[in-house]
């Protein structure tokens, strides 16, 4: 019997068999065929040629994720006990990375980023479609804004409607929602409380901390973990045990990327390095170098961070201080001890052997990562 979801559409078809192991490769193929078809079908009914842009600017940045909330959803569904056809699990994780590709179209426009994952950012992008298209370019540049502004939007209200298009039982569709709202309120949060901090260095490690908490860690690693898990009809200490391995992780996710966004390899990040000290993000790491600097340093940092004209000369004066002060070896430490602490959660955790598997090797990969 087909199912129908809440418009009386049959759900997009996935090229994923019945599974009960998590193979990580697999989600990404099944997530990346998902999101293809939901676009197709999208852009078969847009209203006019003009969305054109909008659609490739929105391909273009889907094509190159991680795909680790996905990931992170279906081996929380394992972990929850989860098994046979994963169908439902694979579109609920495809829209978990279509609200993630709203808040990057949302969040490099807060932050007047040029490039992501090596390619023009969505507003960059939409402004030299418009300049393609006869557009004047005086205007090109808030003409990008302003449509990135409404991708972003328009994303979010599609991440909705995979969701909701799912084929979920009712109750289960009950069961996330909560949870996916919850997300999406703390996701807010932490980018608010970045906007706040962000060109007010301060020493203050435990507050660079909770941004990281809300900004990253929550979204990106134990809601999407939760969510799976809740689909999977998960037990309490399952759940109990998904937040205990997510949070640690998520925390030394974000860490070893603000040490990517100063010391990483451009060619392996895809943005340009020293970014995050020309935006005057106010960061563990920072906090952390403002703490063991000398007066001189210190002065030194509170001159050039949050400026958006530094040089790259200027920018190895920075890292300088960075690394002279420990700072990046601190969190490096930082980032081992995180990543050992969801690790160990795992060795007492109520999950199947192939989930915890599957989540160690996720855990590797998000701590380890040059990109």
């Amino acid at each position: 019997m087909t199912v129908l979801d809440h418009k009386g559409v049959r759900p997009l078809m996935t090229h994923a068999p019945a599974a009960d192991t998590p193979d990580l490769s697999a989600v990404r193929l099944n997530v990346d065929a998902l999101l293809n078809e939901f676009l197709d079908r999208k852009a078969q009914v847009a209203p006019g040629s003009e969305m054109t842009p909008l659609f490739s600017a929105l391909r273009r940045l889907l094509d190159s994720g991680k795909r680790l909330r996905p990931q992170l959803c279906v081996a929380g569904w394992h972990a929850g006990g989860g098994q046979g056809d994963r169908s439902a699990v694979l579109h609920v994780a495809a829209a978990l990375e279509l609200f993630q590709a709203f808040a990057l179209i949302h969040d490099d426009v807060m932050d007047a980023s040029d490039l992501r994952r090596g390619r023009p950012t969505a507003h960059r992008a939409l402004a030299a479609a418009y300049i393609d298209g006869g557009g004047r370019r005086g205007r090109a540049e808030g003409h990008g804004v302003n449509a990135a502004i409404l991708l972003g939007d328009l994303t979010l209200v599609w991440s909705d409607d995979l969701l909701h298009s799912a084929g979920l039982r009712p109750k289960a569709l009950l069961r996330i929602l909560p949870l996916v709202d919850t997300m999406r309120s703390e996701l807010v949060y932490g980018q608010y409380l970045d906007l706040l901090s962000t060109d007010r260095l301060s020493d203050d490690v435990e507050a660079a901390l909770r941004v990281v908490r809300y900004k990253t860690a929550k979204y990106t690693v134990e809601w999407p973990l939760r969510i799976g898990a809740v689909l999977a009809g998960a037990a309490p200490d399952a759940l109990d045990a998904c937040s205990a391995f997510a949070l640690p992780l998520g925390e030394a996710f974000q860490l070893r990327d603000d040490l990517l966004g100063v010391f990483g390899d451009p060619a392996e990040t895809g943005k340009p390095v020293g970014d995050d000290i020309r935006e005057g993000k106010s960061t563990v790491l920072m906090a952390l170098a403002l703490q063991g600097a000398p007066a001189a340093d210190k002065q030194l940092l509170r001159t050039m961070v949050g400026s958006p004209d530094l040089t790259d000369d200027d920018i190895a004066r920075v890292r300088g201080v960075l690394e002279g002060t420990g700072a990046r070896q601190h969190v490096e430490k930082m980032i081992s001890a995180r990543r050992d602490a969801a690790l160990a959660v795992l060795d007492q955790a109520p999950f199947p052997t192939a989930a915890s598997a599957a989540l160690r090797e996720i855990a590797e990969i998000a701590t380890v990562r040059q990109s």
